[in-house]
């Protein structure tokens, strides 16, 4: 496994692999792994040749209040995961490296923004279509993977390389969870255990509204109704909202496409997103 810094080292890494056609994997990341992350890269080493995990906590999507100081680091644990798990780079910029002197050029992402995380963290989904964009535009990958606990940091990916004719395939892998259900998230690790214990609230409240989708409810307010009616023990509700899958507007009554039922809510000081597909 090869430790990489630089855009241009970089590149000549993975000039013979291009050269051989093989087929680049990419994993972006913003460090402190867990399971969730190596399943990203378990999954790029099934569809790939060569698999590369860069670890950059993106500074230009955290708002001036946000965690960007405190957010967890690990980078020789992140290392030996990643060696462990046979990745073939990590690619490990700093600052400097992805936002050079004068840097004034970003990605200005449109209704998928908007919604959900997009009303309560202004700007954020411009920094994450910004960030990715040049990752992408640095690694060059074939295919990129992205879990769906970041619903719609999904979405506003997989449309922004839909509108600027990028070649590269947007895969998104299914949440992965700790046994009680809890969404994994490099977050958790600021929470106590009387917080933990209250966060299973959130997947409570989204399993409760499967189980009922698939018991036949198609009422878009009920199922809302019935994930809140879980949320009591969370310290600040922001949202629990059914959207539609692809557009992110409102769901309608009755549910006839595919949709997600998304929730983002502090516990403690920590704030946590999770969501679950009924369809």
């Amino acid at each position: 496994m090869q430790t990489i810094t630089t855009v241009a080292e970089l590149r000549r890494a993975l000039a013979s692999d291009r050269r051989a056609g093989k087929r680049v994997g990419f994993v972006p990341t913003m460090g402190y792994l867990h399971d969730g992350h190596l399943t990203l890269v378990e999954a790029s080493r099934l569809q790939s040749d060569v698999t590369v995990v860069s670890v950059f906590v993106n500074p230009t999507q955290f708002g001036p209040n946000e965690d960007l100081s405190t957010y967890p680091r690990d980078f020789a644990r992140d290392e030996k995961l990643c060696r462990d798990a046979n990745v073939d780079i990590v690619f490990a910029p700093d600052a400097r490296e992805v936002y050079p002197g004068r840097f004034e050029t970003f990605i200005e992402p449109g209704e998928l923004a908007k919604p959900l995380c997009g009303a309560f963290r202004p700007g954020h989904f411009r920094g994450v279509a910004t960030v990715v964009c040049k990752l992408f535009n640095m690694v060059q990958p074939d295919i990129a993977f992205f879990g769906q606990k970041d619903f719609q940091q999904c979405a506003v990916v997989r449309h922004m390389a839909v509108d600027l004719n990028l070649p590269i395939e947007i895969v998104t892998v299914p949440t992965v969870r700790e046994a009680d259900g809890l969404a994994m998230s490099s977050r958790n690790r600021y929470l106590s255990e009387e917080e933990r214990r209250r966060a299973l609230a959130i997947s409570r409240g989204l399993f409760a509204a499967v189980d009922s989708f698939r018991a036949g409810e198609r009422e878009v307010e009920k199922l809302v109704s019935l994930a809140k009616g879980h949320l009591d023990e969370v310290d600040r509700l922001q949202y629990v909202e059914l959207v539609d899958q692809d557009t992110l507007k409102a769901a309608e009554s009755p549910l006839c496409r595919p949709a997600a039922m998304c929730a983002a809510a502090y516990v403690g000081s920590t704030r946590l997103i999770d969501n679950v597909i009924l369809a």
